[in-house]
């Protein structure tokens, strides 16, 4: 096991800067701006810490955070993994009845958050808002972090439940410091401004600040996404790094006005994970962002984001990869059951790995192979250089008349259309088929587009089994608890017409 230089994932502070220098705008979460430095960032995280356990929760017990994004948020998780309890922040978009499941299930002790999701949380659990109690809930005064053993539990990240009960991840105090110090920067100057918006919640979000704090730099915070926002706190505040999801960044290049009118030249890289990435947004990133950084990323909850990297034979990354093995970590495509070298489904292994999914030891029976890879259901192509090329989930597949359609892959090529911004692709029955694609689409600005020109470009540009059979255009795409499409929404807008 790798030597690393905390054993608390909490306390993975940066110390390398001055107390003063900055570690987080909050742009909206009770006010607007607020400023937080690395000393108030160290010293509300203790005094949140000591409160818990002045409260008489122990080791171990689970703290759940119901909030939208804002400093109390990150001051919380921080504060609870350093008192040795676990972390569980919640998606408080889900339903009531799963809400109550999540939090059953890791039998919370107390619940924080602020005052519109609180009310979401069931009523016999004792919690503490933000909004009103947080000040008073704080015990003031020094504090050094629990000492954790590596397997030591530090949060459960429930999964969204789209196809039944959410999972617990159970991800231990080794498995994130292990991340960070993966990601230690050489020798350059500290203090990169990261724009995030995506939900605390959310892995995706959680990890760039974690990372932001061990590397001394800045978070800019915002309490959720909106493209107006999003943009205006990227030129006020000069962001160095945007992080989104592709959706994010897709509704943004729509906003031709609002992006002329602010000042976005501070930005040196768009980074863009948790979904698949397509080239047609990869060059409108380029035309907005000529000399930006674009970041393909990829990871996931269950073993964490580190998985790729640069070539080691300096090769240049192609636009749509995800980037070469990380060689800390190791990877194979398996189909069938046997390990093959072009294309399979990706599994992982490496110390980010969850421990298990909590309470559920049949599941994790099924993800984790006998000689520990994390197997990821997600089907991935490897080219003649080693790069890896995202394809597709494997449970999203579908066949048609005997042929197997990624829904990802077909977007992709929909989206090289000029008329077209986004695209989804969802399956429905067919008698003869089996299944059938059809398309939602979002035209570009000042598009007419319609839905003969959709089908027509797919048959000339793709097999034609993978070729829409219906259209259906919508003026842009419902959003997720986790900012990617949410494709639960798009099929219950699909009538009996359609679906003939």
């Amino acid at each position: 096991m790798m030597e690393i230089d905390r054993d608390n994932q909490g306390a993975a502070i940066s110390g390398a800067v001055p107390e003063d220098s900055l570690a987080l705008i909050d742009v909206g979460g009770n006010g607007e701006g607020r400023r937080y430095n690395y000393g108030e960032l160290i010293r509300l995280s203790g005094g949140f810490a000591r409160g818990l356990l002045k409260r008489g929760l122990q080791r171990g017990d689970a703290v759940a955070i119901f909030s939208a994004n804002r400093a109390e948020f990150l001051i919380a998780f921080l504060g609870t993994l350093q008192a040795g309890l676990i972390a569980v922040p919640v998606n408080w978009k889900l339903p009531s009845d799963t809400i109550a499941f999540i939090l059953d299930d890791c039998q919370a002790k107390l619940v924080v958050g602020d005052d519109e999701r609180l009310r979401l949380s069931p009523r016999h659990l004792p919690r503490v808002s933000f909004d009103s109690a947080f000040p008073q809930f704080l015990d003031n005064g020094p504090f050094v972090a629990v000492k954790m053993q590596p397997d030591h539990p530090a949060m459960f990240l429930y999964t969204s439940g789209s196809t039944g009960r959410p999972k617990g991840v159970v991800l231990s105090h080794y498995s994130h410091l292990w991340c960070m110090h993966q990601r230690k920067r050489g020798p350059v100057p500290h203090g990169q401004r990261s724009l995030v918006a995506a939900p605390l919640y959310h892995m995706n979000a959680l990890a760039v600040c974690q990372n932001a704090f061990n590397q001394g730099d800045t978070i800019i915070l915002l309490p959720s996404f909106t493209t107006k926002g999003f943009v205006e706190a990227a030129a006020e505040y000069r962001a160095d790094i945007l992080t989104a999801v592709p959706t994010m960044i897709a509704m943004i290049m729509r906003e031709k006005d609002l992006l002329a009118n602010n000042d976005l030249s501070a930005v040196k890289a768009v980074r863009m994970g948790s979904a698949p990435l397509t080239q047609s947004l990869i060059d409108r990133v380029r035309e907005v962002f000529p000399r930006a950084l674009i970041v393909n990323g990829y990871g996931t909850t269950e073993a964490g984001p580190i998985v790729f990297g640069p070539h080691p034979g300096g090769l240049p990354q192609p636009p749509l990869s995800t980037g070469y093995p990380h060689p800390a970590v190791h990877l194979r495509l398996t189909r069938d059951g046997q390990s093959v070298s072009d294309e399979g489904v990706l599994e992982m292994k490496c110390p980010a790995v969850m421990t298990r999914y909590h309470n559920l030891p049949d599941a994790t029976a099924k993800v984790i192979t006998a000689d520990g890879y994390y197997r990821t259901g997600d089907v991935f192509r490897r080219d003649e250089n080693g790069f890896f090329f995202f394809v597709g989930r494997a449970d999203d597949m579908f066949v048609c008349g005997g042929e197997n359609i990624y829904p990802g892959e077909v977007e992709k090529m929909l989206e090289r259309h000029p008329g077209i911004h986004q695209a989804a692709i969802l399956p429905v029955a067919d008698e003869l088929r089996g299944f059938k694609p059809i398309a939602f689409v979002v035209r570009s600005p000042a598009s007419e587009i319609n839905d003969d020109d959709v089908k027509q470009y797919a048959l000339e540009n793709a097999p034609a089994y993978q070729h829409p059979r219906r259209v259906i255009f919508v003026d842009e795409m419902p959003l997720a608890g986790t900012n990617k499409i949410d494709k639960r929404v798009l099929a219950a807008k699909i009538t009996p017409e359609e679906m003939s």
